[in-house]
């Protein structure tokens, strides 16, 4: 018992140290942007008991550190503006002081590689990095963490790294930011003339069990596997010596394939044997695992007052049996975040993965992966209120996972915002914001031909791009799918699809493909949903199962 009460106050001493000084979360930052129109909370923390002061605008604040040395003030909601302002926090006689502060909004940009491709890495980028001259857009890009368990904060470098610093959307910052969320902020700018601020934490190679609770996907099943996996590959660390054990084995292993060369050198014979793989040797808890980003980098900055958030996953659950997990996985990201927020109504754009790969034949291309997480991303969002659906299989120009067209994509994110969250109308403020695709609502069999509707206010001027009929697929009673004849009944907002050697259709499906293409377009130039009016198993390559509609949601 006396063992037990030093060793908590040893660590009483050593939390009470840890904040002896004036210190505040990564993401207060010179040239930051705080959120308008909302109560702002501003936390960090000081030595226990301690008194905390905090300035900004008119607003003058003071906490008391509580006995951990975690202290919090919240601001009252201000009006957007664009004049830099000081944050000023003081305790004793420590001063934290934030320089160019706007107010504008901020928001969430989350998900793998696509959201993660960088400006410079775009197609445009040429002509956008030495065109933008933005200071009233700011990002930030949060370093890549993952933790077994939460995180009160991230790490930075330097005050000058490009990661965990807030820059500007100039020309001398701005090629560093994430693409598809550059050109959202651009359109949001333009149009509200208020600032608006990015936090992107996007990690490439992430699967939606990365970004969730890990409380919420323990009741997950199809979970089970990724818990195993990761937790026998962190017990193997600790029984191997942990970073030591690790660092000695990679030598081992480096200076056995020194040997291997040496003699294959001689010989020229084979293949050349490759050298250890320094990853191989990392510590699991560091890497991707469940609930592991979540903890690493939403966490520490869930008590940030934000607008919305982007999301734009997908990819890495359309591999092998990666998207079994996906229809619990997605809608827990929605919800997970929206709690960390402190927000149940946050507004949550759901970017839907566009395609790659080649075209190989009919049963491969119907039973895609990606065909599974497109269908889950579109019944997620027609099922969980306040959600944007964005549409992007049409950026593609080839077989690349990571399309160089990222402009389409955050402009069309900007039209959800500014039409579902701005409330946002054109014309001056006479007509409703387009920002959807045609999305199919019902069919019907008649004359040996299927007719396809679409939901009102989508299918305004539907038309098929320069007339050409791509994209469409039919079916008989034997489930075969071949390439259909389509075309637009414009009287009736209506698409007729038929095939010259199917009497009796039963089925259509559009845009369903690894890599997908369609001309399907409404007035506003913005490509249909990917659809499939029948409910069959899809059995993906590679993978074991069949994914099942009906038992993953019910009836659609």
């Amino acid at each position: 018992m006396l063992k037990k009460t030093y060793i908590l106050f040893i660590s009483f001493i050593a939390s009470a140290l840890t904040h002896a000084n004036l210190s505040m979360p990564n993401i207060f930052g010179d040239g930051m942007i705080l959120q308008r129109d909302k109560p702002i909370h501003v936390w960090g923390w000081s030595a226990p008991g301690s008194s905390v002061t905090l300035s900004f605008g008119s607003q003058n604040l003071v906490s008391r550190a509580d006995d951990k040395g975690m202290w919090s003030v919240q601001l009252k909601p201000m009006e957007a503006s664009g004049l830099g302002r000081n944050l000023v926090v003081k305790s004793g006689s420590e001063s934290l002081t934030f320089k160019d502060v706007l107010l504008g909004d901020v928001w969430i940009c989350g998900g793998q590689s696509n959201m993660e491709w960088s400006l410079r890495a775009t197609r445009d980028a040429d002509l956008e990095i030495d065109s933008a001259n933005s200071s009233g857009i700011r990002f930030i890009r949060l370093p890549k963490i993952a933790s077994v368990t939460p995180k009160k904060d991230f790490s930075k470098k330097s005050p000058n790294n490009p990661e965990g610093n807030w820059r500007k959307a100039i020309t001398a910052e701005v090629e560093n930011c994430t693409g598809v969320g550059y050109y959202f902020a651009r359109r949001l700018h333009r149009v509200l003339k208020v600032p608006i601020g990015l936090v992107d934490v996007s990690w490439g190679g992430t699967m939606a069990q990365h970004w969730c609770a890990k409380d919420t996907l323990r009741g997950i099943k199809e979970l089970e596997p990724y818990f195993d996996k990761f937790e026998t590959a962190l017990n193997e660390w600790e029984k191997g010596g942990g970073e030591d054990g690790a660092k000695k084995r990679y030598e081992l292993a480096l200076e056995t394939y020194k040997l291997e060369r040496e003699k294959w050198e001689k010989n020229k014979d084979g293949r050349p044997p490759r050298g250890p793989n320094p990853n191989a040797y990392s510590d699991p808890a560091q890497k991707a695992q469940p609930g592991g980003m979540f903890n690493g980098m939403i966490l520490p900055i869930a008590k940030l007052s934000i607008k919305g958030a982007l999301f734009y996953q997908g990819e890495n659950n359309s591999f092998t049996v990666g998207w079994k997990p996906y229809y619990k996985t997605l809608p827990s990201v929605i919800r997970d975040w929206r709690s960390a927020f402190g927000q149940q109504n946050l507004p949550f754009g759901i970017i839907q993965i566009a395609g790659w790969s080649n075209r190989r034949s009919m049963t491969y291309d119907m039973n895609h992966h990606c065909n599974v997480i497109r269908e889950v991303q579109h019944i997620t969002w027609q099922r969980t209120h306040n959600t944007g659906l964005i549409v992007t299989y049409d950026t593609n120009s080839n077989g690349s996972i990571h399309p160089g067209r990222k402009s389409p994509i955050g402009e069309r994110s900007a039209r959800w915002a500014l039409s579902e969250v701005y409330r946002y109308k054109s014309d001056g403020g006479r007509k409703e914001l387009e920002w959807m695709g045609p999305v199919y609502e019902s069919h019907k069999i008649s004359n040996g031909k299927i007719v396809i509707n679409f939901a009102e206010k989508t299918s305004r001027g539907l038309r098929l791009d320069q007339d050409v009929e791509v994209g469409f697929y039919i079916a008989g009673e034997d489930r075969e799918f071949h390439e259909a004849r389509a075309r637009v009944d414009s009287g009736k907002g209506t698409v007729i699809v038929w095939h010259e050697d199917i009497a009796k259709p039963v089925a259509v499906r559009y845009a369903f493909s690894n890599l997908p293409c369609g001309g399907l377009m409404n007035a506003r130039e913005i490509p249909a949903y990917p659809f499939r009016t029948d409910n069959w198993p899809i059995t993906p390559h590679q993978s074991t199962g069949s994914y099942l509609v009906k038992e993953a949601f019910g009836s659609k």
